[in-house]
């Protein structure tokens, strides 16, 4: 085991809940166990290019178990190998991971830890080619993280919507209205399906099986018809017709992926409305997904896996991520990680499920 003299932890992408879990479970063993300095690095890759960073110390991560957000401050525009700079030209995206090198060896690091998603994964990455000792942390509330069964910050965001959709149902059986939620996921339709399935919606729309608009407009008339005088249809933001493209919000070339997606629930209660004459409403959770309190079962697994990812860096497993397997933490190489995304296999038990309980799909 190695010892570990000064250690370093980074939040990079979008907040999640579980990231200061994850924080305490490395920073408080490293400090009582091997004596080591823990370096907070501000802002997620943004901080290490730019140098900011603070001295951790063990009441900076008591009592933080429970608390959403991230003590270290987090952003999805500070890729250093894609790294956005104003000029008086206007922004300008350039390599600038020579200066988060040259930091990382100022500070005399023995390891860092990047907790973060697919993105951060690939930078996690290509530091380890660059020879830099880096261990990943998989985070992502969209769970689309390959070479894990689950990232934390999936169950909160799940509890989330399922909360949404129970109460959206009291007020549309009342108003007898057709609701659409609109939920996070990027590419994957992870939390569409289980706040779907847990919250009983009516139709479920991910990013994995285009729909046919006809088949969402009968499925509703249906219901309408037959006695259900309500429908609850769960969309992710990457959902798209079969002829037809996502919706993409805006674009901004700052990001590593620099599309935004949303706006699709507000298209679906649109054509909703306009083809089937029903009364349709609205409600887009986003970041209130992200934000809050984690879930138990976060806050468990953030802990598994922070204090797993200090024991790798121990034992210089660099290059490596931390993942669940079954109901194990383990270590993957972070090139097996972000081979692909991890999307809702055509083959989903979970998408048996649904199907047999009624649910529309809109295939």
């Amino acid at each position: 085991m190695k010892k570990l003299k000064r250690i370093a932890i980074l939040t990079g992408g979008g907040d999640c809940p579980g990231l200061n879990a994850v924080i305490r479970s490395i920073a408080k063993p490293a400090m009582a166990s091997f004596g080591s300095t823990v370096i907070g690095v501000l802002d997620g890759f943004e901080g290490l290019v730019e140098g900011r960073m603070r001295e951790l110390t063990p009441r900076d991560v008591g009592g933080i178990v429970n608390l959403g957000g991230t003590i270290l401050g987090t952003s999805n525009k500070g890729d250093p190998f894609h790294f956005p700079v104003e000029t008086p030209h206007g922004i300008d995206v350039l390599d600038y991971s020579d200066h988060a090198v040259r930091n990382y060896k100022d500070w005399e690091l023995d390891a860092l830890i990047a907790i973060g998603g697919d993105g951060t994964m690939h930078i996690v990455d290509k530091f380890t080619d660059l020879g830099l000792n880096f261990i990943g942390v998989p985070k992502t509330i969209d769970n689309d993280l390959s070479a894990t069964d689950v990232t934390f910050g999936y169950d909160s965001a799940v509890t989330v919507a399922t909360e949404a959709i129970d109460r959206l149902h009291t007020t549309a059986s009342s108003h007898h209205r057709v609701m659409v939620v609109e939920v996070m996921g990027r590419y994957a339709g992870w939390i569409a399906l289980g706040a779907g399935l847990a919250g009983g919606a009516d139709v479920v729309l991910i990013p994995e099986i285009p729909f046919r608009w006809d088949k969402v407009y009968e499925h509703v008339l249906k219901r309408s018809k037959h006695g259900s005088r309500f429908s609850i249809i769960c969309v992710a933001e990457g959902a798209k017709p079969s002829e037809g493209d996502m919706v993409v919000r805006e674009q901004d070339k700052k990001r590593t992926d620099p599309i935004r997606l949303g706006g699709i629930g507000e298209l679906v209660g649109k054509k909703i409305m306009e083809e089937t004459g029903l009364e349709t409403r609205v409600t887009v959770l986003g970041h209130l997904q992200r934000g809050g309190s984690p879930t138990p079962f976060d806050r468990i697994l953030a802990s598994r896996f922070g204090a797993m990812a200090l024991e790798l860096a121990a034992q210089e497993k660099f290059g490596h991520m931390v993942s669940l397997r079954g109901t194990e933490i383990v270590a993957v190489p972070v090139k097996e990680a972000i081979l692909k995304l991890r999307t809702v296999p055509v083959d989903s038990q979970l998408l048996f499920v649904a199907r047999a309980v009624g649910t529309e799909f809109g295939e």
